[in-house]
């Protein structure tokens, strides 16, 4: 395989899953053949520093891939804009590129599904994005892959024809949105998207993912998906600066690599009504929620 993506690595204050993620990067069947950009913000605060270093002395040991740069940051830019300016950077140097950060353990063939994808993919301009998580899905009778409307942000790729589309600012985004436009973007009202643009308006959270989605939405574009993950994130154990403790998006890895991409690039309406289904029924009964409330409480 031909001009493979670079990846892009972005990590912070967590040295054990950092050592996990690239640990599972490394057995990746493409790894060697793979450039690896490892971009470590800086410390946001004093008592980040340490853990800052502690990831930043393991990093300087990783080996494995065809080539490994370090991009070291002195300020804290915090994880959005970290990402934004190195996803633009690799895309502007590659024309694409693979993207993971720090809590990420990934099948061996992940690289391989974003690589095959990418090169498919490259002129369909309305394939904008290809995922590697999927939640766990009841219909059995799914494709190996699939087109979805809206961008996970555990594990993806795009390319520099896509992301040029990306808009950064949130008033200019919300602005195009109508009654429907709303209900389409959140699932019919199952996944809480709208509520995180707002939030991002109103400086309650600083997602790069969500202003990512609705660039893709708005301009009509689709994301390719796995139907069973190739991606788990390891990070909801509490030492995420955005991650909470929850385990309902924790899946099993595919250990099988895909083999089967769609041809006709629309939506699949059955993986559709199986993410509908999931994003409505993933939080189970009040009392279900009460019990798991109080176990993250206890935990």
């Amino acid at each position: 395989m031909q001009n493979l993506a670079p990846i892009a690595l972005f990590v912070y204050n967590r040295p054990k899953h950092t050592e996990r993620t690239i640990k599972f990067l490394q057995q990746n069947l493409l790894a060697a053949d793979s450039r690896l950009y490892i971009f470590s913000d800086g410390a946001k605060m004093q008592g980040d520093e340490d853990k800052v270093n502690e990831v930043r002395d393991f990093i300087k040991s990783v080996d494995g891939f065809k080539s490994v740069k370090i991009i070291e940051s002195k300020a804290n830019k915090g994880l959005a804009n970290s990402v934004i300016e190195g996803v633009t950077q690799l895309n502007q140097q590659y024309g694409q590129v693979i993207v993971f950060e720090d809590d990420l353990v990934s099948s061996p063939h992940t690289l391989t599904y974003f690589n095959e994808a990418l090169s498919r993919y490259r002129d369909e301009e309305k394939v904008m994005h290809i995922g590697a998580y999927m939640y766990h899905l009841k219909e059995e009778n799914l494709t190996e892959s699939f087109f979805y409307r809206a961008a996970t942000s555990w594990g993806w790729a795009t390319w520099q024809r896509a992301w040029q589309h990306f808009e950064p600012n949130i008033d200019t985004l919300i602005k195009q949105f109508d009654k429907k436009k709303i209900h389409d973007f959140s699932i019919e009202g199952t996944m809480n998207f709208w509520k995180q643009m707002q939030d991002f308006k109103h400086k309650r959270n600083n997602s790069w993912a969500i202003r990512w989605y609705a660039s893709i939405f708005l301009k009509g574009g689709l994301t390719l998906n796995p139907s069973q993950s190739l991606v788990n994130n390891i990070g909801h154990d509490g030492t995420g600066v955005h991650s909470g403790i929850n385990d309902i998006y924790n899946v099993i890895i595919n250990p099988k690599p895909i083999t089967q991409f769609p041809d006709e690039i629309k939506e699949n309406q059955v993986a559709y009504q199986a993410i509908r289904s999931f994003l409505s029924n993933r939080k189970g009964s009040i009392w279900t929620r009460i019990k798991r409330f109080i176990n993250e409480k206890l935990s």
